[in-house]
């Protein structure tokens, strides 16, 4: 059986440092964060040293690539929200007609209103509170959660879509105006 974390894998991480230099490997492993990471978990995910880690995730923050955090006097690092949202518009841009854009926040808000309607909820934290409720049981709770989720991402990328689509002409257009 093969690990399920690819990094688990020597064969996997041999070939990985043999194709991506540690500066990609460290922007590699930062941008998949979903919550902030210290420099030496980034470096041992990232098959490099804790130093070339901090060097790497230094240029990285200067770019505005990801941000970093104080946390007990430990510099921690992930995502920074704005270059992931940029980045997102622009792919959309890049990959969608404004009919197109159009047509998917019609879609997205026809699931939302969809699960409003289904689990007689107005937000996803209603539903986490409807899993958590003593008489539902595990594989409710699972599913409640799991819609939530699904929710809070529809809602994501209905506000991207909605961003694309109020600034289309311009950023479309001009693709300088979107350079991050």
């Amino acid at each position: 059986m093969s690990p399920t974390n690819p990094a688990d894998d020597p064969e996997w991480m041999e070939t990985w440092k043999e194709h991506a230099s540690a500066f990609d490997r460290v922007k590699s492993v930062t941008m998949t964060l979903s919550e902030p990471r210290s420099a030496p978990w980034i470096a041992e995910q990232a098959a490099v040293s804790p130093n070339t880690a901090r060097d790497h995730l230094r240029r990285i923050v200067d770019l505005g690539v990801v941000t970093e955090t104080d946390e007990d006097g430990t510099s921690h690092y992930y995502p920074d929200p704005l270059y992931t949202r940029l980045r997102d518009i622009r792919a959309l841009l890049e990959e969608t007609t404004k009919q197109e854009l159009a047509e998917q926040a019609a879609e997205l808000k026809d699931d939302i209103a969809a699960w409003k309607t289904e689990y007689d909820a107005d937000a996803p934290d209603s539903l986490r509170e409807q899993a958590a409720a003593d008489n539902v049981s595990a594989e409710q709770a699972y599913e409640l959660t799991r819609v939530a989720s699904d929710w809070e991402l529809a809602r994501y990328h209905l506000s991207l879509i909605q961003d694309a689509i109020t600034n289309y002409d311009t950023w479309a257009s001009d693709q300088s105006s979107l350079s991050v």
